[in-house]
């Protein structure tokens, strides 16, 4: 599930807000799931991945991760990326161009204290994507992080939100014979400008 704070009343939000409300009423499996491509500035690579949305507040769309893994590097280096949802249920694709950033500690505190305390556990004694010699480490590390964590255990620096802001959406809708609806919205000049494509 998506948790929104004060969702925007511009068009493509709209839009986006109906369409979830369709796939949430069509028991759609998974639909906070959403893939964020980044471009590696080192290896001269676009490297694409899967993350849990959790807020959309206002016009931020926000997910959390390890500040030192490597998807946080190229954010940092690169801001722009590409988002894509899939919801199979009604059928529908949502293509996403936007800037990125981290979220304020204010706002990743709250969502630290708002887990379960398993969930804080693997974030706290996780070295994200970095090498280990077999999965019984990872489970180790786990469960001597979950065994020491007090109720006083705080959020670590290396953990945190980051904060989508979108400048163009896509929404496509399959039909049958493929006569597909691609309906787009561009930021432009503070300005959303509304187009149709071609399937």
């Amino acid at each position: 599930m998506i948790t929104f704070i004060n969702p925007s009343t511009e068009k493509p939000y709209i839009r986006f807000q109906s369409l979830y409300q369709d796939a949430l009423a069509n028991d759609q499996r998974g639909i906070e799931a959403i893939s964020v491509s980044s471009y590696d500035l080192k290896t001269n690579e676009v490297e694409a991945r899967y993350v849990n949305l959790k807020y959309i507040t206002d016009n931020e769309w926000i997910f959390f991760s390890n500040y030192n893994s490597p998807k946080a590097q190229q954010f940092s280096a690169h801001k722009q990326v590409s988002a894509l949802i899939f919801w199979p249920s009604i059928n529908t694709q949502i293509r996403i161009k936007a800037l990125i950033s981290k979220t304020s500690i204010e706002f990743s505190d709250m969502h630290f204290k708002s887990r379960s305390k398993e969930k804080n556990a693997l974030a706290i004694s996780s070295n994200q994507s970095q090498n280990i010699d077999s999965f019984d480490e990872v489970e180790m590390n786990f469960h001597q992080t979950l065994k020491s964590m007090t109720t006083d255990t705080v959020r670590p620096d290396f953990w945190g939100g980051f904060s989508l802001i979108p400048y163009y959406f896509e929404f496509w809708q399959g039909h049958k014979n493929r006569l597909n609806k691609r309906h787009t919205f561009e930021q432009k000049g503070g300005e959303w400008e509304e187009r149709f494509l071609q399937p």
